[in-house]
Parts: structure tokens; C-alpha cells; sequence
């Protein structure tokens, strides 16, 4: 009788157990089958689990496949469109005549000869079937022509300014293309979290329809840009560049949750983006011609101090400045130093948050405000005026 040395035997027996194995998976090669590891989900293998990871967005989100951007991009991009305004002169450029300008810029926009129309270039997106589109208020303010192009149209559309609101950066233009346009869907803001893929499709430099993909970085950030300032921003790694304002930031699900607005120019990675919390409610009026609500009041951001001591998170809540004579908000009762922390129920996170719910609701309606006042929650009921 042979003897093996002690465990001998187990490893010959592991060795033909392997050789068998593989002619098994190269007889099942032969003929197309392969075994279930190979074939594994792309979110399985990232998730290091037998189950995918969350495969669902805050914000509406869908499965995340190998292709799932692709096909994002493939649905939702003839929605998306390139805007080119001219804007008349405000006047003698004092660049104009500098040999070192002229040698970087020439005479093309920003910095050409005085007098001179300048030429701008932006993104947009159509939220209804006959040509509405909806965009940035920077992008078409001052325009004496707006252009729009549709993918795949053979000309650029004349298009009409229908509305315009400078202090939350929206706008509102139409085109006749003879209906049946592509459009997009307003998603879920709120619900978006932090870390959640996005999507930025826009014409940054000209250059139509790219597609940058990247997180969501955070929410509620407060930016001043030039006399702007915006205090409920989505901020997001993915690349946005001049001409990118106005178009869409999409979740998984393919729904827009922010309108690209602006970028920082002393970072890499660091966009932001007007949230569709903040759009939905001045979009529904617009489109359906209704006058805006009125209450009557400045407001800004809580003051960091005093968001600390009443326990507010950053970016919620809307501190009162002033209060007109004779408006909704002095018939309410609310006082400079208030803190407006829910409207009809709902949060406010910053002014612009607050400014675009009251907007969207027509004037006659009565709203109920909870504000902190020293500390202290009390509740207000008013009517709404007309702006």
C-alpha cells in the first residue's frame, strides 16, 4: 500500500479539484454559458455585497447600471437646449482702446470695442410641449435678441422673454417650434442627499450638449455673486462652466433637481446650482399666467450667531429685516427679528426658499407662518396680497 506523507493526499485531491473545475468552465466557455460571478452588476460589485447598494436617489433616483448615465443622457438631452442672446451696449468699454486686452481678447466679448453689442451664451430647458423654456434671468437679462436652437431643428428659434425674476436668477422664455418639444420633469429637491450622483448636461463655451456627471456635494449654501445674492444653493463637483447656467442638474431618475447658475472661479469642483424646491412654485404660476403672492417683507439669511442660539441647521429659516406698512406680513403681526421657520407647513430653508413659496402662491390665499421670535415659536395667519 502507497503512503502519503501527512496531507499529501488532501492536496493532490485539492489539485484534481481545481483541474476539474476549470475543464468544467471551459467546456460551459465553449458553449456561451459562464458562471454567475461574471456576470455580476456593476453596483453588486461596487457594493461588496449580495445585494446591490441603494439604488434609489434621495431625489427619485433609479438603479445605477454600467449604462444608466448613458441612457439618462440619451432621454433627457433633446430637452436641453443652447441659448444665444445679444445685449446693446451700456456704454464706452475702457478696455476698449488697451493694446494688452486687445492682444489676449481681440474684440470679441467681454472686452470688445465700445459701443458694441455684446454677444452672450447660455443653457436652457423645456418644460412644456408648446416651447416654454426655463432658464437663468443673467442669462436673457438685457437681451435685445434671444436665440434658441433645439437638437436636431435645422434653425434657431427667435424667442420671447415671458418672465423674468432678478432676485431668485429665473426666467422664463417661449419658443413657436409647432409643438410636440421633448421636456424635462422638476424633481425632488428636498430629498436629495448628499453624495447623490448628478448629471449636468449644458453648452459650456459652445460647446452643445455636454455631459458632465459628478455628486451632490451639499445643500443650502449661501453665494453672493456679483449684486446677487443666493442664499439656498445645491452645490456640486460636477463640472459647470460659463455657458452651462441655465441648464439642467439631473438625478438618477432623470429628473432636474437644480438649474446649473454659476461656479467657483478660485476652486476646481465647486459648482452650485438653484434648487427645484426653489423653482417649482414660481414655474407653476408663470405657466399658467397667475399673478405672484405678496407678503411684504425683506428678508436674508439667519445671522450665524442667531441661527446657533435657536438651534437652526445652516441654510434654514428666514430672518425678517423689515415690514412694509399696510401688507400681508404688518396684518400678520410679524416683526423685524423674526425668524420664518415653516410656511403652509412646510420648511423654509433661506429667503430665497421662502421668496419662491410665496410667489407661487396666488394672491387671496391665506398662509400660516410659524416663526421664532426670542427663542420662541409662535403662529401667524395672513392673507396674501397681490406684487
Amino acid at each position: 500500500m502507497r503512503r502519503y506523507p501527512a496531507g499529501g493526499q488532501s492536496r493532490l485531491q485539492l489539485f484534481l479539484g481545481v483541474v476539474a473545475a476549470l475543464l468544467l468552465i471551459l467546456g460551459l466557455a465553449a458553449y456561451g454559458v459562464w458562471p454567475h460571478f461574471a456576470a455580476l452588476p456593476a453596483h453588486q460589485v461596487i457594493a461588496g455585497a449580495g445585494q446591490p447598494a441603494s439604488e434609489t436617489s434621495g431625489a427619485g433616483g433609479s438603479a445605477f447600471a454600467t449604462d444608466t448615465i448613458a441612457d439618462i443622457v440619451s432621454r433627457t438631452s433633446p430637452a436641453v437646449v443652447k441659448i444665444e442672446t445679444v445685449v446693446p451696449s451700456q456704454g464706452e468699454n475702457p478696455f476698449a482702446n488697451d493694446p494688452l486686452f486687445r492682444q489676449f481678447f481681440g474684440n470679441e466679448f467681454p472686452f470688445g470695442p465700445a459701443n458694441r453689442p455684446q454677444r452672450g451664451m447660455g443653457s436652457g430647458f423645456i418644460v412644456s410641449p408648446d416651447g416654454y423654456i426655463l432658464t437663468n434671468d443673467h442669462v436673457v437679462e438685457g437681451a435685445s435678441s434671444v436665440m434658441v436652437t433645439v437638437a436636431g431643428r435645422p434653425k434657431a428659434y427667435q424667442a420671447r422673454v415671458i418672465e423674468e425674476n432678478y432676485s431668485l436668477d429665473l426666467a422664463l422664455v417661449k419658443i413657436d417650434a409647432g409643438g410636440n418639444l421633448p421636456t424635462l420633469v422638476l424633481g425632488d429637491s428636498d430629498r436629495a442627499r448628499v453624495g447623490d450622483w448628478v448629471i449636468a448636461i449644458g453648452n459650456p463655451y459652445g460647446l452643445d450638449h455636454t455631459v458632465t456627471v459628478g455628486v451632490l456635494s451639499a445643500k443650502a449654501r449661501p453665494v453672493s455673486i456679483g449684486s446677487r445674492d443666493y442664499s439656498n444653493l445645491l452645490q456640486t463637483d460636477a463640472s459647470i462652466n460659463p455657458g452651462n447656467s441655465g441648464g439642467p442638474l439631473l438625478n438618477l431618475a432623470g429628473q432636474v433637481i437644480g438649474i446649473n447658475t454659476a461656479v467657483s472661479t478660485s476652486g476646481q469642483g465647486i459648482g452650485f446650482a438653484i434648487p427645484a424646491s426653489t423653482v417649482k412654485p414660481v414655474l407653476v404660476n408663470w405657466v399658467n399666467h397667475k399673478p405672484a403672492g405678496y407678503l411684504g417683507v425683506s428678508l436674508g439669511d439667519v445671522p450665524a450667531g442667531g441661527a446657533t442660539s435657536l438651534g437652526l441647521p445652516t441654510g434654514q429659516g428666514a430672518y425678517v429685516f423689515t415690514v412694509l406698512q399696510g401688507s400681508a406680513a404688518q396684518d400678520a403681526g410679524l416683526r423685524p427679528g423674526d425668524v420664518i421657520i415653516l410656511f403652509n407647513g412646510r420648511q423654509v430653508n433661506g429667503p430665497d426658499d421662502l421668496a419662491a413659496k410665496i410667489q407661487g402662491t396666488s394672491p387671496g390665499t391665506v398662509v400660516h407662518l410659524v416663526v421664532l421670535r426670542h427663542g420662541t415659536r409662535v403662529l401667524l395667519s395672513t392673507t396674501l396680497g397681490r406684487k
